[in-house]
């Protein structure tokens, strides 16, 4: 799920969350229902939205019995391949992934392209804003691996990746991205409010275009730090669900608790939050199970933090490390 502040460069190792898979997971996601329609006035959204948050969602409080968190190989295994490549995202597939995040930004001839950062300075061999870029020639830049080299791999769009992904069981987490700092969060008065950033004008309609167009939307949790963002996608797609995320500043610059943004995600109409793992506490969990907003938390790639969150009770986490998927699922079940 998610992003920096300033969007720079990163270790490969940090990043959203830490893997491991849920053999579950599988089974729930086969069972999703294809979305053959193009509409987005949310017509098929209740089935839709079951479906997924069954897929997301631990057993709640008052069961006999709770399950292990899902597991999301984060930017496609960013630890292991270029971020957000379809190598990495096919790589993932091939270790039984059932759960992909990428990120998408817009391009200036109304693509959809997937790369997390604004600029193509970290990731590529060329320098500049993504959105200043066509797809055709962001096609011909090359990505850097973990080690910052550079590989064969392209950016790819959108459609490349769902793709890949639409024959097989896994649901994507597409974070909508911004042309620069999503939001601020500031204290009003006894509470606080977002102050968001710019957007890239259209690209909300364009990703729900390309996820119906590959029939993937019923398996699509659309995420974003920015609330208007996520206004927008409800707009469009009332049904459709989504994600607030809230990185370690957006608290710290409100001066706000971390359990803070169980309320900022309930206002901003998400069932989802996705939230740096170091803000996660029981405080946190109890407020989400309270709201009834399952919670994700990332980056996580380290094995006691993981344990840690799923002792904790999370729905979600989020990891670079998809090699540690297939092992730590059952491990932490």
């Amino acid at each position: 799920m998610a992003a920096a502040h300033h969007q720079h460069r990163r270790d490969a190792h940090r990043g959203h969350r830490a893997g491991a898979a849920d053999p579950a997971l599988g089974h729930r996601a086969a069972h999703l229902e294809p979305h053959h329609g193009r509409r987005h006035d949310g017509a098929a959204a209740p089935r839709r939205r079951d479906h997924l948050h069954a897929a997301l969602v631990r057993a709640g409080p008052h069961r006999e019995r709770e399950v292990s968190p899902r597991f999301v190989v984060h930017r496609g295994g960013a630890a292991l391949w270029p971020e957000n490549s379809l190598l990495a995202f096919r790589s993932a597939l091939a270790l039984g992934a059932p759960m992909l995040e990428l990120d998408v930004h817009g391009t200036a001839d109304g693509g959809v392209a997937v790369l997390h950062d604004a600029t193509l300075d970290r990731t590529t061999d060329a320098t500049g804003p993504v959105g200043a870029r066509t797809l055709a020639e962001l096609r011909r830049l090359r990505l850097r691996g973990p080690d910052g080299r550079l590989t064969g791999e392209w950016v790819p769009s959108l459609d490349e990746v769902l793709a890949l992904a639409a024959p097989s069981p896994a649901v994507v987490l597409v974070e909508i991205k911004t042309p620069g700092p999503a939001v601020a969060w500031e204290r009003d008065g006894g509470g606080f409010r977002a102050v968001p950033g710019p957007r890239y004008e259209g690209l909300e309609r364009r990703v729900l275009d390309a996820l119906d167009a590959a029939g993937m939307r019923p398996r699509a949790l659309l995420m974003a730090f920015s609330p208007a963002v996520l206004a927008e996608v409800r707009a469009l797609a009332p049904g459709q669900p989504t994600a607030l995320l809230v990185d370690r500043h957006h608290v710290a610059g409100a001066g706000a608790p971390g359990a803070a943004a169980v309320e900022w995600a309930r206002e901003a109409g998400a069932r989802f939050l996705g939230l740096h793992h170091t803000l996660c506490d029981h405080d946190v969990v109890g407020a989400a199970r309270a709201a009834a907003i399952a919670l994700g938390v990332f980056t996580v790639n380290e094995e006691s933090e993981i344990r840690r969150l799923a002792a904790l009770g999370v729905d979600v986490i989020l990891t670079d490390r998809a090699d540690l998927v297939p092992r730590l699922g059952a491990d932490v079940a």
